[in-house]
C-alpha cells in the first residue's frame, strides 16, 4: 500500500514539476515587436496621373493594408503635407514623431528637396523616452544641410522608447538614403553606423530604410559589417525577394541583373528578429505604393 501511495506522489510531483516548467517558458516568452517599413511614396508627381497611382486613389488601400498587420511601429519614408495630415488622422491610435521641426522646407506642396520619415508608435504600447533628428551632411545639425553629391536633403529620425509590457527600452531609427550619389550614400550609412556605436553593443537598436542600394553594395555591407543584421537575408538564408521597389507593377515588373530589394529593416544588440517578410497585397492593379511594405517580427532577448 505505501509503494502505491509513493509512486502516486513521485507521480503527482512530475505533473506539478511539468506543469510548473510550461508556465515558467510561458511567462518567459519575449514580447513580440511587429515593425514595419513603408515607403508610402511622394504624392503629387505627374507620374502617377493615373487610375490606382493617385494619391487619393490608394490611401485609403494603404491605410487598410498597414491595419491588417497590426504593426505596433511603422517606419514611413517619403512622407509630405498631405499624407502626414491623412495618416496621422487615420492612425490616431499611434504617436506620430518627425514631421514637425525645424521648417526647412520652404514649399508646402509637392515634393521638393525633403521627404520626411515618420514614426508612428502604437499609444498602447509604448512610452517615449527621447526622440531626436539629425541630418546626413557634414553639419548633422542644420536642418536641409546637403553634402556628398546628394540628390537632395536626407535625414534620420530616431526614438527611444519603453515597451509597457516589459519595461525593457528599445531604440527604432528611420533612413531613407540618397537614390543618386554613390559618395553620398556610403557617407549617409557611414553617418548613421558612427551615430548608433555611440550606445552600448546589446542595446537593441532597429532600422527601418529605404536604402536605394543592394545588399551587396558598401553602403548596404557597411552596416552589416559592423553589428547590424539584415533581417531578411539572414532569415531566408541570403535568397534575395526580387523588387521592393516595384515601380506600380508588382511582379510584373522585369527583373533586370543587378537589381533587387532595396528596402530593409535591420537589428542590432539584442534585438532579434523571428521573421521578415516582404508584404506583396494588392487589389487587381492597386498597389498601396510604389514600394512593397516589409514587416519583421522582432523580439529582445
Amino acid at each position: 500500500m505505501v509503494v502505491i501511495w509513493v509512486s502516486a506522489m513521485k507521480r503527482l510531483l512530475l505533473l506539478l514539476c511539468a506543469t510548473l516548467s510550461v508556465a515558467l517558458c510561458v511567462a518567459k516568452k519575449p514580447a513580440e515587436h511587429r515593425i514595419m517599413s513603408a515607403n508610402i511614396r511622394i504624392t503629387g508627381l505627374e507620374a502617377d496621373e493615373v487610375d490606382g497611382r493617385r494619391w487619393d486613389d490608394r490611401k485609403r488601400y494603404m491605410i487598410d493594408i498597414i491595419r491588417s498587420y497590426k504593426p505596433d511601429v511603422v517606419m514611413m519614408q517619403e512622407v509630405i503635407y498631405d499624407s502626414y495630415a491623412y495618416c496621422k488622422q487615420q492612425l490616431k491610435e499611434y504617436y506620430a514623431f518627425g514631421f514637425e521641426g525645424p521648417e526647412m522646407d520652404p514649399y508646402t506642396e509637392g515634393y521638393h528637396l525633403i521627404g520626411k520619415n515618420v514614426i508612428f508608435l502604437r499609444k498602447s504600447r509604448y512610452e517615449i523616452v527621447s526622440a531626436g533628428c539629425y541630418w546626413l551632411s557634414d553639419d548633422p545639425t542644420m536642418a536641409g544641410s546637403i553634402s556628398w553629391n546628394t540628390n537632395r536633403a536626407r535625414h534620420a529620425n530616431w526614438v527611444r522608447v519603453v515597451d509597457k509590457k516589459t519595461g525593457k527600452q528599445l531604440r527604432l531609427i528611420d533612413i531613407h538614403l540618397d537614390h543618386k550619389s554613390k559618395e553620398a550614400k556610403l557617407n549617409q550609412a557611414k553617418m548613421i553606423v558612427r551615430e548608433a556605436a555611440q550606445y552600448q553593443d546589446s542595446f537593441p537598436q532597429i532600422i527601418c530604410a529605404d536604402m536605394n542600394s543592394r545588399k551587396y553594395e558598401e553602403q548596404v555591407v557597411h552596416f552589416t559589417t559592423n553589428g547590424w543584421t539584415d533581417c531578411y537575408d539572414a532569415l531566408h538564408n541570403g535568397v534575395e525577394f526580387g523588387h521592393t521597389a516595384h515601380a506600380f507593377e508588382g511582379i510584373n515588373r522585369p527583373q533586370r541583373p543587378g537589381k533587387g530589394r532595396i528596402d530593409y529593416i535591420l537589428t542590432k544588440g539584442a534585438a532579434k528578429a523571428l521573421s521578415c517578410e516582404v508584404i506583396t497585397d494588392h487589389k487587381g492593379n492597386m498597389y498601396p505604393s510604389d514600394h512593397y511594405f516589409m514587416l519583421a517580427r522582432i523580439v529582445i532577448e
